[in-house]
Parts: structure tokens; sequence; C-alpha cells
């Protein structure tokens, strides 16, 4: 019986591409003149391990490059070649072009062969010359599955050595899954296995097999942990010396005429109640896909706004004669935080997912523009929503060659300022209560006050030479800005500050920048921790409510007319412990009608949003809860001062407030003040 090995395409893709993101990271970091050897052997096993797999699922492409990129890390691993630039890029460059290939496997479509060529070539010439009168290796095609008809042919027969990590050295659970699974494919029997009681170190087994040896030891690598199954071609006979190496096997038996099948397993006895152990080496995670991970977010968002509801109706039950369904309640609310919390938490990947493709990027660029520079990556492991991952990379490579850039100095320069020839980007990530805020800095130059001062004059913007820092730094990010003198293929034509800011204001996040000439500049990002669920706080205005994001409110307080302060004969500012805060009085923001106008009657919530206080003035605080975020340019569109909209428990739509925004006008009013 043969197998369809296309069910496990998908397993394949998934850990091709891990190889290769480790290939990538490997290489990048490698440092040239004194390589590292468990470096450079994770290197090779990468490629060994996706060459295996590529030949016994029929991907010759890939196999063809992996086979000769083994060849030449196996060579610099036996100190036969020493490691070169050259051999760095040619392998990155075969990463490159194995992505391509395993992304057209993946689409099941046709992937130009001439960049796979010809990368076969430039690393067959970075090959140690081969011995006069032997051919060069040259990488073999493998078909999928290539078992050899039977018509008179001998079947092979191979010891199989397992050599599994110490750790699980005794578990002989994982033997018998291998073995299992080679029984399912056709081509293969077991002609011997040792008894149950030997567990040591290493297993050993016989089988025979119509299988070239490259096939088998390919199905192996992709079935066990790659480098955990050595074969080896016998004559069918216990090898030489193995009662020796082995003593813990009885000698062979005699071999029957015909081989024998491994059985087919047997249903394992049943466990008592309350005794269930998970298998040995059982798998502890498992792939999912990300559309069901959205459905069930959404199926328990709307859980949320349910539970909500029926909390919202039962505020008005007598507690003594409905005690019962009271306490139901409460237990339904803590069950369904606890549901909600744990099924973001499947949602949430580390930063690293992004962080991981800067090293190849500030590589490549840094050797193009012929500067040194070193990246240094913090707070990898800091968790944040998936949709936000995916949407941060673009935003972040814009920053990073802007520093590359514009920031960095050459190494001459870098020298003549005092400096080290090699500049700095550090790249770092964490939680500030309910933000991640991601910083991109480096030890350049820093900006050009003056420079860009004259930009935006000749653009037509107010730029008087009175602005602060703050206000001349913001000017990179307008449309079309560039303070570059020469367009280059990197930078120049005034196109991705902008966009970078558009992208991480659609994130609801706010980006900073601050610079110190001849130190560096550095580039603060904070976005929300979820793009799905948030922490607010309600309040009302007139016959409307809004949503504060409570992760900014710091208090909420009565004032007296001692504390009010007047700009223009208009209230605009209250004095609280010493300092003047700007007040957004939200009925007037929002044009609501009926909202409260003596500031004494209502409340006043201070918020802090990216270090600046100011205070909104409502008529009331309704509660706090968290709310299921309804993205309002997916059901209606943008509208300014709101970052989005929810559902409370009457069935009314709350919007949610847009901070980011309301602190514009009080970082003028604050100025107005001070």
């Amino acid at each position: 019986m043969s197998i369809d090995m296309r069910q496990f395409h998908q397993v394949f893709f998934d850990e091709a591409a891990e190889h290769l993101g480790q290939i990538e990271s490997l290489l990048v970091s490698i440092d040239l003149r004194r390589p590292d050897d468990e470096d450079l052997n994770a290197v090779f096993r990468a490629a060994h391990s996706i060459k295996g797999s590529a030949g016994t699922f029929g991907f010759s492409d890939m196999a063809d490059i992996t086979h000769v990129m083994e060849n030449l890390l196996d060579a610099v691993r036996k100190g036969e070649r020493a490691l070169t630039a050259d051999m760095v890029d040619a392998c990155l460059a075969a990463d490159d072009i194995l992505r391509a290939q395993l992304a057209g496997h993946r689409q099941e479509c046709q992937v130009d062969p001439a960049p796979a060529a010809a990368i076969i070539e430039r690393l067959t010439r970075l090959l140690p010359a081969a011995p006069v009168g032997q051919a060069p290796a040259v990488a073999a095609s493998a078909d999928p599955l290539p078992v050899r008809e039977s018509r008179g042919l001998q079947a092979d027969v191979f010891d199989v050595r397992f050599v599994p990590e110490p750790a699980v050295a005794a578990q002989p659970t994982l033997q018998d899954n291998l073995l299992d699974e080679l029984g399912r494919i056709g081509g293969v029997e077991i002609v011997y296995r040792p008894p149950p009681e030997a567990d040591d170190a290493r297993w050993w087994l016989k089988i025979t097999t119509l299988m070239p040896a490259d096939t088998l030891q390919g199905i192996l690598d992709f079935m066990a942990a790659p480098g955990t199954v050595e074969i080896s071609a016998t004559d069918g006979g216990a090898p030489a010396g193995e009662e020796t190496a082995y003593g813990f096997f009885d000698p062979l038996p005699d071999l029957p005429a015909a081989p024998v099948s491994v059985p087919a397993p047997q249903a394992p006895p049943r466990e008592p109640a309350g005794e269930a152990k998970p298998a040995a080496g059982a798998d502890t995670s498992i792939r999912i896909g990300v559309d069901k991970v959205d459905q069930m977010i959404n199926l328990v968002g709307e859980l949320v706004i349910t539970q909500a509801m029926l909390l919202q109706s039962s505020q008005g039950l007598d507690p003594v004669l409905h005690e019962r369904l009271l306490a139901s309640l409460g237990q339904l609310q803590r069950n369904t935080r606890d549901l909600q919390a744990s099924v973001m938490s499947v949602r949430m990947l580390p930063v690293s997912m992004v962080f991981s493709r800067f090293p190849r990027l500030v590589h490549d660029l840094s050797r193009k523009l012929g500067k040194q520079v070193e990246l240094k990556t913090l707070g990898e492991h800091t968790e944040l929503d998936k949709g936000l991952v995916e949407r941060l990379a673009d935003p972040l490579t814009h920053l990073i060659r802007n520093s590359l850039d514009h920031g960095i100095e050459l190494p001459e320069a870098r020298v003549a300022a005092g400096k080290a020839p090699s500049g700095l980007i550090t790249l770092s990530a964490s939680q500030q209560g309910g933000s991640i805020v991601v910083e991109v800095g480096d030890d350049g130059a820093g900006l050009d006050r003056a420079r860009i001062l004259a930009k935006a004059r000749e653009r037509g913007l107010p730029a008087p030479d009175s602005l602060s820092d703050e206000a001349v730094w913001a000017l990179i990010f307008e449309p079309g800005f560039s303070t570059a003198e020469i367009v280059t293929e990197v930078s120049g034509r005034g196109v991705g500050m902008d966009v970078v800011r558009r992208s991480i204001h659609a994130l609801g996040g706010r980006i900073d920048v601050k610079s110190i000439a001849g130190v560096g500049t550095r580039f603060t990002v904070r976005l929300p921790l979820t793009l799905a669920i948030l922490d607010g706080l309600s309040v009302r205005v007139g016959s409307e409510t809004y949503i504060l994001p409570l992760g900014h409110v710091t208090e909420s307080l009565q004032v007296s007319p001692d504390m009010i302060h007047s700009l223009s004969g208009e209230p605009r500012l209250i004095r609280l412990r010493g300092r003047y805060l700007p007040v957004v009085a939200l009925h007037r923001e929002f044009g609501v009608a009926d909202g409260g106008t003596d500031w004494c009657a209502g409340i006043m919530v201070v918020v802090e949003v990216d270090g600046v206080q100011m205070a909104l003035f409502v008529d009331e605080l309704l509660g706090q809860h968290q709310v299921v975020i309804k993205s309002l340019e997916t059901h209606f569109r943008r509208v300014k001062g709101f970052s989005g909209a929810t559902i409370l428990g009457d069935g009314r739509v709350a919007m949610i407030l847009d901070l980011q925004a309301l602190v514009a006008g009080a970082r003028r009013l604050q100025s107005v003040a001070a």
C-alpha cells in the first residue's frame, strides 16, 4: 500500500518556512572571522532537512538548490574552505529563491527556473575544486517516492539507527510511532527489530525496501527530527562489530525467507477514568487557520455583548426573589471574561515575527550604502494582536531604511566625528499599560533642523524659526517631504514617512520623533494592545454615551469655581495641583445640544496621551467595562474624533473616543497657557 504524501504538504510548507527563516537569521548574524561551529551546523542541518523533505515530496527544484548549498556548507564545516562574505551572500540569495519556490508550491503555480539555475551555478563556483578524475557533486532531481519496480530487482537492506535526545531516549513510543508510519508506506518492510526490553540511548532495526537510500533518508528525516535517524546499506547480515557496539541486542535470529510486514497498530488498552496520560512525545500544539481564530473571536465578542445585555436587563430584579438567577449571571460574567481573555491570547503573537526580517534588511542595505551598521533588538517576546503584527511590518521597514540612509553616517564620517566606524540601530518593543511601544533609534547624525525648515519653506509650509523642535520634526511626516539631495533607489522621492504616519494612525496608534544633532534619532510608535477588545470607561454627555479608553484615564473629579481659568473671556483651563490643564468640553466638540454646560455641575475626566494631560468635561460617569470594538471604516466610514464604536448592554451604539485626535487641540491650549 502506498501513501498519498499530498496530505503532508502543509506540514512541509510550514517546516520549510521555519528552516529558511533560521538559515537567514544565522547567516546574517554569523561572524566571518570566527564563525561559530554550532551556527554552521545549524545552517547545514536546516538545508539538509529541506533537501530531504523536498525530495520526498517531489519538489526537485528546492532539493537541487539545497543539495549544492549543503555541499558548500559541509566544506566549510570540515575546514576545506574558509567562510567568506561571497558565500554568505550566495546562501542568502539561495534562501530568497527557495522562499519564492516554496510560495510557488503553496499556490501550485510555476516558478521561473532561471534564478534557480543561476544560484546553483553561483554556489557551485564557490565549492572546493574536485580532485583530479572526480566529477563535482551535482544535485540530483528527486521524484516523489521513487520506489523502483520489482521486476527482478533485489530489495536493499538497510540498518536504521535512532539517535534521540537523551531526555527522550528511554521513550520507546517514539520508535513505535515511526515504525507505525513506516508500516503505512508502500515498499518498506521491517525484517528485524530489537526486543522491547532493550532501552539504550541508540536503537537499531533492519528494514528492506525497493526505495533508493536518498529517498528513504528523506522520508525518515521528515517523519522524525532531522539528524536523529541514520541509515546505512548492509548485506543482510549483522554489521561487523555490532555485538560490541550494541551489546544490549540479542544476536540476530535467522531471517525469514520472505520479509515480515509490520503488523497494524493495535488499539491501546483503555485507561481507567481519571488516569489518562498524554503519549510520550505527543505534540503540545496544533496549527489552526487564522480564519477559524477570527471567527471564534467574533463569536466570543457577540457573547460578551449578549452577556452585557442580560446584565443590563437584570438590574431591576429583586435580589431576594431572584438570588439564584443573579448569582448565575455573575458567574456567566466571570466565565465570559475568562473565555474572552483566553481566546484573545490565541491571537497574540510575539513581535519577533516582525523583528526577524530586519537583520537581513540591515545586512543588505548597509552593504549597498557602504556603511557598517549593527542592529540590536530588545523585547522580541512582547506580544500583540496578529492583525497589528502583520500591518506593523511596512511602517517599521520605512523607519529602519530611513535610519540607514539618513541617520547612520559613512564610516569615515563617523570616525571624524569621534564615533566608532560601525553605527547602531536599536529596535525595541515593550508593553506599557494597554499599549505596545515600539522604538526605532539610531546613533547617527540626527535630524538637521535648518535643512528641514528650509525645505518646508520651499514647499510653502508655515515654518517660522520660532517653531519648537517637536514641531520641526513633525514636518518630515508631511506628504512629499524629503531633505535628500540625491534620489536613489533607497530614498529621496519624498514618499515613506507620510505613509508611515497614516499606517500607524490607521492602527489606532501614534508616532513621535526625538532627535539630537550628532547624537541620533528615535522614533516611538504607540499602538493598542489589541484591535478587538477595549477596557473602557463609559460617560454620558446629554443623551449620548461615549467610551474612553481606560488605559489613558488617570482620575476624575468635580471642580470648584476657583479652579476654572478663562482665555479670551471663555473658560478653557482648570488648575489642578499647580498645573493648568486644557479642557475639552465634549458637548461642544461633538455638537450635543442637550449636554451640560456648567463645569461645576459635571465631571472632569483627566486623561493622559503621549505625555500630555487634558481634562474631558462630561455630565456623568456611567461605569467601567470591557467593550468589543467595531470598526467604523468597515461598517460605515471614518469619523473624526472617533476610533470605533461598540454595542452597549441595552442594544444602543456608543462611540469610542479617539484621544490622540482630541489631544491635538489640547496641546494648543496648553502652549497658550504657558
